[in-house]
């Protein structure tokens, strides 16, 4: 039997390329940080990990996007990242991509669909 999804927080939580919620995920018995943002009208999650170096990517908490609200970046060395996608466009880790975590977005709530995989 599948697990519930979890409740992450209200859809006008999230502004379109406003600041992110941060959350957390268990995958392996372990606490991962992750994040939630919107852009073009869609509810995008991903584990809070730069694909150069593993470290956290908003340079203040929730604060992802860059300041023309088009992409997400790495505080910690500029990688620039699709929203859309998770690839990065530009910065050391070009063509990797962050890690996606499967979110739902229904009747005014964003859920988590698996803390087990994204």
């Amino acid at each position: 039997m599948a697990a519930e999804p979890r409740l992450i927080c209200r859809s006008d939580e999230l502004q379109e390329a406003g600041k992110g919620l941060r959350f957390e995920i268990e995958r392996g018995g372990e606490r991962l940080p992750a994040f939630a943002v919107r852009h073009r009208g869609r509810v995008l999650a991903y584990l809070n990990r730069c694909a150069h170096v593993g470290v956290e990517l908003d340079w203040m908490p929730g604060e992802f996007f860059d300041e023309s609200g088009l992409y997400l970046v790495c505080a910690t060395h500029g990688a620039t990242y699709e929203p859309a996608t998770g690839r990065c466009i530009y910065g050391p880790c070009r063509g990797e991509s962050l890690t996606a975590i499967d979110i739902l977005e229904l009747n005014g709530r964003v859920y988590l669909r698996s803390e087990s995989h994204g």
